[in-house]
Formats: structure tokens, C-alpha cells, sequence
């Protein structure tokens, strides 16, 4: 297995998490390794390279742009293996101190929000009078530096000034400048910077909790894998070229992704559409099932597959209907009064308003002795369980709403239990099956009502929402249609989760196979 071949069977790993990312850093890895290119023993070795920058340092500490630091001692033990005309050094030693002011006239600022992380540059940034200068704007930039952001440096903002800014930049105390001196090339630098082998080495140096950061003292001692000046150039092309690849390779698979978006979203549509066809409407079911597994890739669209049929569900769409069930027991009086329209809605069943059948109570406090570890009733909050107590708020089967926290949740309890003060309860109606009444409210989604800066869901606008009851006969079938059909959705999830797992695991091996290859290969 080499890089080449990896190439090839990437198709089958891109839609791995973070695989395009993973593709970038293994590149990365092997640019520093000195594993992507090839050697030229022709080229001038990188002893000598650093010979002529220590020499075009030492001009600029003459003209006293730069001062002279002491000489540091050689790196004890190599990180590892790099080809014979490389050579190990320290971030400082290829790079030189940029000199600091306080602004004195109109500067381009650059700070963390004009960096383009993603591509390594920096995007048009702000010009600032002297007047409005931030106190960490001092550090003086040029055309051709690389800047790296010591605080939070998990977050790799690395660029490249490549444009010629005028006024001329300052740059954030937070930013650490290498200047390369022409000897080094810029992207090299950059290249280095974003490997996983620096990222590891600063990850060991950082300080801090909240914000992690590098001090410049040890982001300067950090060990740099030098090559050649003219396999820098080879390295800087061949990285271009393959990110470019990945570019590709993420532009095809989010076009992929958005067909299959789109063809799944229209297959549900096409199920959930009112339509007085029968038989068109089983073909489109038909059609969603055959087609649904391939087109299911991600978890959404099996979340979306369930609410298309809870949807069908309370539509009277989920099962067939029978005359001799018992019509739905609420008053058609009352749905002809409110207005509401029944002309789709399957024959004995209604539609009403929500507060016009239920009654969402408000839960209670509950004090702290009262709570028993081991208590037979459950209590609720918004967000489900919160303990157990000894006596119930209600005997009856009910249904917690959320009413402040995560409002318009729900959760089902189909014995006695108690509700606190952040959420509501709904006792179950004799005319409901607390399923098929839990399925409705889900439908309903009750948490787009919620308002208010803690958001927070008020009964009124709850008992405003149209709700269909069928024959409780009805009901119970949708019910057990339901459970099936979210037997189904489960073992989608199952195999769309196997498959993330098996890519995941090919995609290791494939690096893992890799870059044990290209380390094998003489250098």
C-alpha cells in the first residue's frame, strides 16, 4: 500500500467523518516527513541552507532591525527520520523576530478575525487610525510573512500574508511571525505549522485551561524539519496539488450528499401530500420503501423518514380504515362551531382545536425531602426524569410537556408520576390511546412556540393547535403500524452507523498501511 494507491480507494472512505480533513493531514504528514516528493541529490542540503540564513539574520541584526539571541544547543534526539539532506533545527532558527511599535499613523490591523485558516491566508482586514489602535496591535508585518496564533492554537488560525497591504500591517501580540528570509518558503512554513506533528508539539507545550496558550519562548524552540530550498518548491506544489484534490473530492461528495437530500425529501413528499388515490399513494409507499435504504446516508434523514410517518400517522394515511369502527367520540358540533375543516380527514374521525379536548395542568414543586431514591413514582421535569418520590401528582397515564427550560419536550408515563413546576402534564382523555396521543403531540412540534429570552411555551398558544382524533379502534392499528415501521427506521440507524464505522475503520488502515509504506521506502 503507498499514497498513490490510497488515492484510489478513497472513494470508498469519503464520506468517513472528518475524512477530507483526515486526507489533508495525512498529506501534511508525509510533506514533513520528507515522504511526498522525491529527493534530488543535487540539491543544495539543508546544512548549508541554514548556513545562509544564519548569515541573513546576522545582516539584520547589523542594521539592528533584530536582536541577537544566544545560540541554541543542537536538538538532543531527532523526532524522527528525515531524509539524508534534510536537516533538523528550531523554529527560530529559520525564522527571524519581527521588531514592534506603537502605531503612529493609519495601519492594516490584522488579528484572528481576518484569518482564512482554511486556505492559509489573510482576508481583507481593517485599516485603523493610530487613535483607535488596540493596545495588542504592535507587532510589524511584511509581504511574505507567515503568522501563527499562540492563544488557542488548537484552532490552527495559520496564514500567509501574501498581498502587498497598504497602509502598511501590524499584527496582534497574539500572533507569533516567521519571516523565512526567501530561504524558507512561506507555504513550506505553513505547511509545517498545520502538520500533525507540530500540532502535537504545541499540544504538549500549551498552558492554561480556558485559554490555552503557547508562550513564544516555547513555540521558538519548537523542532523544524528543513529541506532543500528547491524540495520545498516540490513539497509547496505537490501539497497544492493534492489539497486541490480533497477539494474535489469535498465538492463531490457535498453534491452527492445534497442529491440524496434531495431525492429522499422528495420521496417523503410524495407520501405526504394529501391525496384521495389510493392507489397512487401505495405506489409512492412502495416506492419510499425500496428506494429510502440507499438514499439514507446520514442520521437527519432518518429522523426526518420518522416524522413522515408520524405525520402519515395522524392523517389517517398509516392504515386503512374500517366502517365498523366506532366513530371518534368528540362532538362534531364543536368542530363545526370552531370552524375547523374535516374534508380530508379519513370518514369518523374529526379535528379539533388542542383546548377544546385537553387539559394541560401545571406541574408542582417538589421539596427536597420528598424525593426517595428508591420511590415507586417517577418525576418529571422538561427534560424527563428527575428522581423518584412516594406519592403521585396524578394516578392517571399521562404525557409531560415542557413548559419552561426545554420547552414543548415530551415525555410519556403510562403510570402514576409527579410533575414539577417547569413542565405541564396531560392526563389521557378515555377517547386517546396515550401512543397514538403522544405521536399527535409530537406532530405538533410544540417547541417552535416557545418565546421569550428563556424560552418558555404558554398554554394558549398550545391550545390553539389543530389536532385529529380517530376511532380509538383506529388508533390502536396506527399505533402498532408505527411501532413497526420504527422497527424499521432502527435498523436503518443500525446500518447507517455499521457503515460510518467500517469507513472509519478502512479509512485507518488505509493511512495506518500508507504512511508505514512511504516511511519504508528509502529516503
Amino acid at each position: 500500500m503507498n499514497a498513490k494507491h490510497l488515492l484510489t480507494l478513497y472513494d470508498r472512505v469519503v464520506d468517513a467523518p472528518d475524512a477530507i480533513f483526515r486526507l489533508r493531514q495525512f498529506v501534511l504528514d508525509l510533506a514533513v516527513r520528507g515522504k511526498l516528493v522525491e529527493q534530488n541529490p543535487e540539491d543544495e542540503p539543508a546544512s548549508e541552507l541554514l548556513k545562509r540564513i544564519a548569515a541573513a539574520k546576522n545582516t539584520i541584526i547589523k542594521e539592528r532591525r533584530i536582536r541577537r539571541r544566544k545560540i541554541l544547543p543542537a536538538l538532543k534526539v531527532d523526532p524522527f527520520p528525515i531524509p539524508e539532506n534534510w536537516y533538523w533545527t528550531r523554529i527560530r532558527e529559520i525564522a527571524s523576530d519581527r521588531e514592534q511599535k506603537i502605531p503612529d499613523k493609519p495601519f492594516t490591523y490584522i488579528d484572528v478575525s481576518a484569518i482564512d485558516k482554511e486556505n492559509g491566508l489573510v482576508s481583507p482586514p481593517r485599516v485603523l487610525e493610530a487613535d483607535k489602535a488596540p493596545s495588542r496591535a504592535r507587532k510589524v508585518a511584511h509581504q511574505g510573512d507567515v503568522i501563527y496564533s499562540c492563544v488557542r492554537p488548537y484552532l490552527l488560525n495559520v496564514a500567509v500574508i501574501e498581498d502587498d497591504f497598504n497602509p502598511p500591517p501590524i499584527v496582534s501580540t497574539a500572533f507569533e511571525i516567521l519571516n523565512g528570509h526567501g530561504l524558507v518558503l512561506p507555504r513550506y512554513i505553513w505547511i509545517v505549522l498545520r502538520s500533525p506533528f507540530i500540532i502535537k508539539c504545541v499540544e504538549e507545550n500549551q498552558r492554561g485551561q480556558a485559554y490555552p496558550a503557547i508562550k513564544s519562548t516555547d513555540f521558538a524552540l519548537l523542532p523544524f524539519p528543513l529541506p532543500p530550498l528547491a524540495e520545498q518548491h516540490r513539497i509547496v506544489d505537490k501539497v497544492d496539488e493534492l489539497f486541490t484534490l480533497c477539494d474535489q473530492l469535498e465538492e463531490s461528495r457535498a453534491t452527492r450528499e445534497k442529491t440524496r437530500d434531495r431525492l429522499a425529501k422528495a420521496t417523503l413528499t410524495r407520501i405526504s401530500t394529501p391525496d384521495t388515490n389510493v392507489a397512487i399513494f401505495r405506489a409512492h409507499a412502495r416506492f419510499a420503501i425500496d428506494a429510502l435504504p440507499a438514499l439514507t446516508t446520514h442520521m437527519d434523514q432518518i429522523k426526518d423518514l420518522r416524522q413522515t410517518i408520524l405525520d402519515l400517522a395522524v392523517h389517517g394515511k398509516l392504515v386503512e380504515q374500517s366502517p365498523a369502527d366506532e366513530p371518534a367520540s368528540v362532538s362534531s358540533e364543536m368542530v363545526v362551531q370552531k370552524g375547523i375543516n374535516n374534508s380530508q380527514l379519513p370518514r369518523n374521525w374529526c379535528r379539533t382545536n388542542v383546548g377544546d379536548i385537553l387539559v394541560f395542568r401545571y406541574g408542582k414543586g417538589l421539596k427536597a425531602n420528598d424525593r426517595v431514591d428508591d420511590g415507586p413514582v417517577p418525576i418529571y421535569g422538561s427534560n424527563g426524569i428527575l428522581g423518584y418520590t412516594a406519592e403521585p401528582l396524578t394516578a392517571h397515564p399521562s404525557i409531560i410537556v415542557g413548559r419552561k427550560g426545554s420547552a414543548g419536550s415530551l415525555n410519556k408515563c403510562n403510570g402514576p408520576s409527579w410533575t414539577t413546576d417547569v413542565a405541564y402534564y396531560i392526563e389521557t382523555p378515555d377517547f386517546f390511546d396515550i401512543e397514538f396521543l403522544f405521536h399527535s403531540l409530537v406532530t405538533l412540534r410544540l417547541s417552535n412556540l416557545a418565546k421569550g429570552v428563556k424560552p418558555g411555551l404558554s398554554r394558549i398558544d398550545a391550545y390553539s393547535q389543530s389536532i385529529s382524533v380517530p376511532p380509538l379502534a383506529e388508533q390502536h392499528r396506527i399505533v402498532k403500524k408505527v411501532d413497526e415501521l420504527f422497527i424499521l427506521c432502527d435498523k436503518l440507524e443500525e446500518a447507517c452507523r455499521a457503515r460510518e464505522v467500517s469507513r472509519v475503520h478502512l479509512l485507518e488502515i488505509l493511512l495506518h498501511d500508507a504512511l508505514v509504506s512511504s516511511a519504508n521506502e528509502p529516503t
